[in-house]
């Protein structure tokens, strides 16, 4: 099979080093890829939605399948745009239709899809420019901490979480009136806080069947402790070791199939990944988000433990037979450190040469916002590298993977030492 992959970042590499080892890929493409996926794959420079451009490079590599990276393709309607072209329908497309994939696209949506299936959300209500005061109204009946969020997409930095209740209406104000987010938070979602401990569980499923993929927890926050900003992610660990099986029998029971089963009833054609953001209340699991594909960092850490050929899976997925396969799973642990560029999330340096990538052998390195340049790997974006490490617990893993950062080099790198503090 020729295998076409969507996107270019850490996700996206760990895709490609799992695919690539299977016997099933035949040639591997990546659009537009980066440094890492250059090593094992074609990079095609092509912007992620532009289908026209993506469809020519499908008919000339004889693509076979396409699995779509981040969300914005999907919101936009990739897998949409190959259904409906008469050269492009029979290919694979490994992510949902844009009408599932407004779980992620839209927070109102999602949250509204939620209460349709009685799966355990926070309290919640929107609000637009239009009723701005009812916002601010809404707020003062809340106990704080006030969480807000914006609609729509805004790359993992549209959810603010404060404590003072005029911060809260002001931010309200920034995002409404004065577009904080631009387009994105031209809706904004409040919700009630819930107070418990965060992971995230990943589905992979054909529409009618699912299977469960090891659990992870991610660590948005720039600072260590978690405070400062948020950020893409600067680490994970799977599995989450609080996540024992009667946790999973309740998140399966109470949250999965319920997720699937409304995706049916509501006709959303779903054929991918369900990322579902929860939190532990007490012994409780409650729905903070869906994302429509893998989560990044967590891929990092999710993947390198699944025994399965990946391309398998996928051509499971694309024919409706995920029942027909059993998922084998590593029992060891996995962490992901990620290095970032000095500034990240808020303005940074491009453009800086990363040295001992060679020297690092006891971990996995997934390149990010890294490209290759005259002969060397510079950096290209906020979240430049993550570490991936395997040990008999995930202290073990977390430990070799700081082991092979402190072989690793690039000005002004920055890393959260951390990760995994609060379990």
């Amino acid at each position: 099979m020729n295998i076409l992959i969507i996107g270019s970042g850490g996700r996206e590499h760990t895709f490609a080093w799992k695919i690539s080892s299977s016997p099933l890929c035949d040639q591997l493409f990546v659009a537009p890829g980066n440094s890492g996926t250059a090593g094992i794959a074609t990079n095609i420079p092509i912007d992620l939605n532009d289908f026209e451009t993506i469809k020519d490079l499908a008919i000339k590599q004889a693509i076979d399948m396409v699995v779509v990276g981040p969300e914005d393709p999907l919101v936009r309607g990739i897998h949409d745009f190959f259904l409906n072209d008469d050269a492009l329908h029979h290919i694979a497309v490994i992510g949902p239709e844009a009408s599932a994939a407004q779980l992620e696209g839209s927070k109102e949506f999602a949250k509204e899809f939620m209460y349709r299936h009685q799966i355990p959300t926070a309290a919640y209500q929107s609000f637009t420019s239009e009723n701005v005061e009812e916002g601010y109204s809404f707020l003062e009946t809340l106990n704080p901490p006030y969480v807000l969020k914006a609609d729509g997409l805004a790359a993992g930095k549209g959810v603010l979480i404060l404590k003072d209740l005029n911060d809260a209406k002001e931010e309200l104000k920034h995002m409404l009136l004065d577009s904080k987010f631009g387009k994105a938070s031209q809706k904004v979602v409040i919700e009630e806080f819930l107070d418990g401990i965060e992971l995230s569980c990943f589905v992979l499923t054909d529409g009618n069947n699912y299977k469960i993929l090891p659990t992870a927890k991610d660590y948005k926050r720039i600072g260590e402790g978690d405070t400062g900003l948020n950020t893409g992610g600067m680490g994970a660990v799977s599995p989450v070791p609080f996540a024992d099986e009667e946790f999973m029998n309740k998140i399966e029971n109470r949250i999965i199939k319920p997720t699937v089963e409304g995706l049916k009833k509501d006709n959303l054609p779903y054929k991918g990944f369900i990322f579902i953001g929860l939190i532990k209340v007490n012994d409780d699991p409650f729905v903070i988000e869906y994302n429509v594909r893998m989560g990044d960092p967590e891929t990092e850490a999710v993947l390198p433990r699944l025994k399965n050929d990946l391309v398998e899976l996928f051509m499971a997925v694309s024919k409706g037979t995920l029942n027909e396969v059993t998922i084998e799973i590593d029992e060891q642990a996995a962490s992901t450190i990620v290095l970032v560029s000095g500034g990240y999330p808020e303005s940074y340096e491009k453009g800086k040469a990363i040295s001992g990538i060679e020297n690092v052998d006891e971990s996995l390195i997934f390149h990010a916002g890294a490209k290759n340049e005259d002969g060397m790997t510079i950096t290209s974006g906020g979240r430049v590298l993550a570490i991936t490490s395997l040990g008999n617990n995930f202290e073990e893993a977390i430990q070799k993977s700081y082991r092979s950062i402190d072989k690793l080099h690039f000005d002004k790198m920055y890393f959260r030492k951390d990760i995994g503090f609060d379990l």
